[in-house]
């Protein structure tokens, strides 16, 4: 069966690159006029050329997520299981070669967190974990999801990419949705980020949003590091991959995050930086391109710009965030895979959010409606 790297292996990534920006300020009006928009739009809305455009970029934006999605937003937290991982990346502190202490959470210590997680009044959760096929493998999936599966209404996961026959047996356990990043589209960089591991396999990963298309997920969620390339070239690819996507695996729903490199223990400095500004950018052009894809925000970013990008096109957004393994109530001080920047809690968020006329939904489908 063909998948999207066999439409990705015909592009070039400078060829591409050098198209986004030579876009012009008319491809950019061209792009704002249009009813529905092209990947070629989406070049423009990226490029430099659309920067002068942002306040028009934005007030298209807010009205296209106001049509689909309402004045809402979905709250989730991440609980992280594990920060074993077999990968060597540059970026991330759970690396291979950090030589830190490793933790797995025993069913005893994850119902610890999810006690926590429950007062906070939390009904979606993200589960993540290093990529480790040794200590968290499909089995130990399985027995977290039985575990936690009563207490969400809602369960993503963000684990190392895995075989189509895994997904296929863990959807039946509550798994709804799952995150798989691409990290980047520039291959040679990819392989100079991730230089070991499972994880170095550009192929395997670039093809893991067509495995979970094959196995029914409910929902994936797509995205890039921005910070290890040039983000404007990563992001086309990002909605490239996404527009595929859609029409390939129709009965999925999909979401875009937007993580910007963040420093950990020894960690790496960004190639390419990105400003608020340009990210604002970025958030609108998705947008403008896609009024159906649910945008989310996390606590990588700071207080202020979560509070001025509530109403431009976001639709979920993370509070209360803890990085590492037993990070509410276990161990509170094991290493992070990150840092935070918003450290507001839950309650705190949603009072923002409802001061701009907005609501914070923590619970959006029950599975007794399916």
């Amino acid at each position: 069966m063909s998948s999207f790297n066999d439409i990705f292996e015909t592009c070039n990534w400078d060829d591409t690159k050098a198209s986004i920006y030579a876009k012009t300020s008319a491809d950019v009006e061209r792009a704002l006029a249009a009813d529905k928009r092209t990947l070629e739009d989406f070049k423009a809305l990226v490029s430099p050329a659309a920067a002068p455009y942002l306040e028009q970029m934005a007030q298209i934006s807010q009205r296209l997520t106001l049509k689909r999605f309402g004045k809402v937003l979905q709250m989730y937290v991440p609980l992280y299981l594990s920060n074993e991982c077999s990968n060597i990346c540059t970026y991330c502190g759970f690396s291979y070669d950090n030589k830190v202490k490793r933790k797995t959470l025993s069913p005893m210590e994850i119902m610890q967190e999810v006690a926590v997680i429950k007062e906070m009044g939390y009904e979606h959760v993200l589960l993540v974990t290093g990529e480790d096929n040794v200590n968290v493998h499909v089995d130990y999936f399985k027995k977290v999801l039985e575990l936690i599966r009563p207490h969400f209404a809602h369960i993503s996961m963000e684990v190392q990419p895995m075989d189509l026959e895994d997904y296929q047996q863990l959807t039946p356990y509550g798994l709804n949705t799952v995150l798989v990043y691409q990290e980047t589209y520039h291959k040679e960089d990819y392989k100079k980020h991730h230089p070991k591991g499972k994880k170095s396999n550009f192929k395997y990963r670039v093809e893991t949003p067509d495995r979970l298309g094959q196995a029914g997920i409910h929902k994936m969620g797509l995205g890039v590091l921005i910070g290890l390339e040039d983000w404007r070239t990563d992001c086309f690819f990002t909605a490239m991959h996404l527009n595929y996507l859609e029409k390939k695996y129709w009965q999925t729903k999909y979401s875009l995050s937007f993580p910007r490199l963040r420093p950990f223990s020894g960690g790496l400095e960004p190639k390419v930086e990105m400003n608020d500004r340009e990210l604002v950018q970025l958030i609108c052009a998705y947008r403008l391109f896609n009024e159906e894809v649910e945008l989310s925000i996390s606590t990588r970013e700071s207080a202020n710009f979560r509070n001025n990008i509530i109403r431009l096109g976001i639709t979920s957004i993370s509070a209360g965030s803890k990085t590492n393994p037993g990070g509410y109530a276990v161990e509170p001080e094991s290493l992070e895979q990150f840092e935070i920047s918003d450290e507001r809690s839950p309650a705190e968020i949603a009072k923002i959010i409802a001061q701009q006329g907005y609501e914070a939904v923590w619970k959006d489908w029950d599975s007794c409606l399916t």
